[in-house]
C-alpha cells in the first residue's frame, strides 16, 4: 500500500516536472533569455508540488495555494528586479504544481493533462506576439554621457545609444537623474537587428 502511494506520489512529481520543463525549454528559453531564472522556475516548481503532496484534504491543498501566492506577493524577490515577463513565469511555475497536485489526487487525469497543454499553447502563442507589434523589448541602463540627456540632443543620444548596443533603439525615458555623479538611469525600448515586421529573428540574442 505504501509502495503504491509512494508510485502514485512519483509519477505526478513526474508528470508535473516534464510540463513545467517543456514550457522553460520550448517556450522561454529559445527566446534568448538564458539560463538565469531557469534554476528559479524549476525549483519552485518542485518545491510547491512538494508541498501540495503532503496534504491529502483537498481543502487544505487549495488552502495552502492561496497562502503560496500571499506569500509569493509578499516576497517579490526583493533583493533584484525581476523583470514583469519573468515574474510572470513564475508565477506559472508557482501555479502549475498547485493545478497538477490537486487534478491528480482527485483523479482527474484528463484535465490534468488538458491543463497542461493550454497553458503550454497560450504561452507558446503569447511569445509568437500575433496580432502584436513584434520585436519590441525594454531594459534599463545607466547611461553615462549626461550632456546628451538634454532634449534637443534626443537624436543624437537615439544614434549613441545605438552604436554602443548594436541594438535598433526606437525610444528612451529618463527615468532618474544623478547630478552628483552624473549618470542618468534610462529605460530604453528596442528591437533585435535582423528582425522584421510581422515576425522575429530566426534566433535573437537578448543583452
Amino acid at each position: 500500500m505504501v509502495t503504491g502511494s509512494l508510485f502514485h506520489f512519483i509519477a505526478g512529481f513526474l508528470i508535473n516536472f516534464v510540463s513545467t520543463y517543456l514550457i522553460v525549454r520550448l517556450v522561454y528559453h529559445p527566446r534568448g533569455r538564458g539560463n538565469t531564472y531557469v534554476f528559479t522556475f524549476l525549483a519552485f516548481s518542485t518545491v510547491i508540488y512538494f508541498i501540495m503532496g503532503l496534504f491529502t484534504s483537498i481543502e487544505l491543498s487549495i488552502g495552502t495555494g492561496f497562502g503560496l501566492f500571499a506569500l509569493f506577493s509578499i516576497l517579490r524577490y526583493r533583493t533584484e528586479t525581476v523583470p514583469i515577463r519573468e515574474m510572470t513565469y513564475l508565477f506559472v511555475m508557482a501555479a502549475m504544481p498547485i493545478l497538477n497536485a490537486v487534478f491528480w489526487d482527485l483523479g482527474s487525469y484528463g484535465h490534468l493533462a488538458a491543463v497542461d497543454a493550454l497553458i503550454f499553447l497560450v504561452m507558446w502563442a503569447l511569445e509568437q506576439a500575433w496580432g502584436f507589434e513584434p520585436g519590441q523589448y525594454q531594459m534599463e541602463i545607466r547611461y553615462e554621457k549626461i550632456d546628451l540627456v538634454k532634449y534637443d540632443r534626443r537624436d543624437e543620444m537615439l544614434r549613441d545609444l545605438a552604436e554602443r548596443t548594436g541594438l535598433v533603439v526606437h525610444d528612451y525615458e529618463i527615468v532618474k537623474i544623478n547630478f552628483l555623479r552624473d549618470v542618468a538611469d534610462i529605460r530604453v525600448t528596442y528591437s533585435l537587428p535582423g528582425e522584421k515586421q510581422g515576425g522575429r529573428a530566426e534566433s535573437p540574442s537578448r543583452p
